[in-house]
């Protein structure tokens, strides 16, 4: 559940510069807590990104959706304010705050001018450590969650990506929509939501990047104000899980013009030694935004479809490699075809180095672009945090691209792609395409 509240067109244009050389600074707080802080004084504007780690994995057992539902909660009123007086004082203040809930952590993302930092602050600290979760409200944010959850079940697209979840990660938190059933979210108590907001918002997970018009010893104070009456632990997180597919195809009948493909196998962590290695290979098969492999033969060279990617999807306790596809009826058998013979042409006959020189050429030009605004910063270098990269990794990340050599991609083509173990979720009509599981 999100809502996005915007700030003045000025703000909302600051940037700094677009660089990969950035100069981050590490912060800790007098009480302990630790942030990531680029000091950009030339407007007088902060965006801070903030994430919990664990995010709708660690609902408690029988409780699918209450942490979706809590994230959904924390802007509806907090301390003396009720839900309408939150927004009003937000909208006084030209702030922005952003709540969202992911399978693997929470994300809180602010953005405030300088003038009215302590205020500003201040309103951010309570709807994290006193949300009101008043019976108003949560009967209000049920209701969008359930009508989602119902918007969902008729989009070919969600079922698709629910499908593959479910044979994926099978009674693992990753198995199964974050958002919940329409009997799980009904079910739900306010003291089940108390219970959620403690399980998740806790300082041993923390992860925050500040930037802008903020000092080292400003941010210092900010943590401990904003996360120091949060509990000192949450909830034990979940247990790794196997990717639970084999090759094959699931159908799962639709009554639509198009179906939907999402496709996948076994993938790779993102603290794998190899990770750059099949980044780069990845990037080369399926891509958005380069020239790949799977566009040019699936869309290009035959027509049959607007777009496809695929591209590594590590979670914090589970690998995958994923991607997707839409089609027409007729030709949904054709597609998978096609795929199937690039990524069997990938294993037999790998990269050229023609192909790995240009994908470096584009990967490290397109990489500085990223850095086109205080917001996107604090983004990146929260992500940075939570994979431990480290501080320099911004100023190291394309050596470590430009130095994959041909010889390691052949290794990691040989230890990851699977053509026997590609398994695709249809949901449609498909001519001519038998489920094989």
């Amino acid at each position: 559940m999100i809502r996005i509240f915007l700030i003045c067109a000025a703000v909302l244009g600051a940037t700094t510069s677009a660089r990969a050389a950035v100069d981050i600074q590490e912060v800790t707080s007098p009480g302990g807590i630790t942030a990531w802080l680029v000091n950009e004084p030339s407007i007088p504007f902060v965006a801070l990104e903030i994430r919990f780690s664990g995010g709708t994995s660690l609902d408690a057992p029988g409780k699918r959706g209450a942490v979706n539902l809590m994230a959904g909660l924390l802007e509806e009123g907090a301390a003396d304010l009720s839900a309408r007086e939150f927004a009003a004082k937000r909208e006084e203040l030209a702030a922005s705050i952003r709540y969202q809930a992911y399978d693997d952590a929470i994300s809180i993302s602010a953005k405030f001018l300088t003038d009215t930092s302590d205020e500003a602050v201040e309103l951010l600290r309570a709807s994290l450590v006193e949300p009101s979760f008043d019976d108003a409200s949560i009967e209000r944010v049920r209701a969008q969650v359930l009508s989602g959850i119902e918007s969902d079940a008729k989009d070919p697209e969600e079922i698709a990506a629910n499908t593959f979840d479910n044979l994926a990660f099978g009674d693992h938190p990753y198995g199964s929509n974050p958002s919940g059933t329409k009997e799980s979210v009904n079910a739900l108590t306010r003291d089940d939501l108390v219970d959620a907001h403690a399980r998740v918002l806790a300082r041993d997970r923390i992860y925050v990047a500040a930037v802008g018009d903020i000092s080292a010893e400003q941010l210092g104070a900010m943590l401990d104000q904003l996360f120091g009456e949060l509990p000192a632990e949450g909830a034990p997180f979940p247990k790794t899980v196997d990717f639970g597919l084999t090759g094959g195809i699931t159908v799962v009948p639709y009554d639509t013009p198009q179906s939907v493909v999402t496709f996948g196998q076994d993938g790779i962590a993102r603290d794998d030694p190899d990770f750059f290695q099949a980044y780069l290979l990845m990037q080369v098969l399926g891509g958005g935004g380069y020239k790949s492999r799977l566009m040019e033969e699936v869309r290009v060279k035959r027509g049959l479809t607007y777009g496809i990617a695929a591209y590594l999807a590590p979670k914090d306790f589970a690998n995958q490699l994923r991607g997707g596809v839409s089609t027409d009826n007729s030709r949904v058998a054709e597609t998978i075809d096609v795929i199937k013979t690039e990524w069997q042409k990938l294993a037999d006959d790998g990269l050229s180095a023609v192909e790995l020189e240009r994908v470096k050429t584009f990967l490290t030009g397109a990489y500085p672009l990223r850095f086109d605004g205080n917001a996107r910063i604090a983004s990146i270098l929260v992500g940075m945090q939570m994979e431990d990269l480290g501080l320099d990794y911004v100023n190291t990340r394309n050596a470590k691209v430009d130095a994959v050599t041909i010889e390691e991609i052949d290794a990691i083509i040989k230890r990851m792609i699977d053509p026997e173990g590609l398994h695709f979720v249809v949901v449609g009509q498909p001519e001519g395409l038998p489920a094989s599981n």
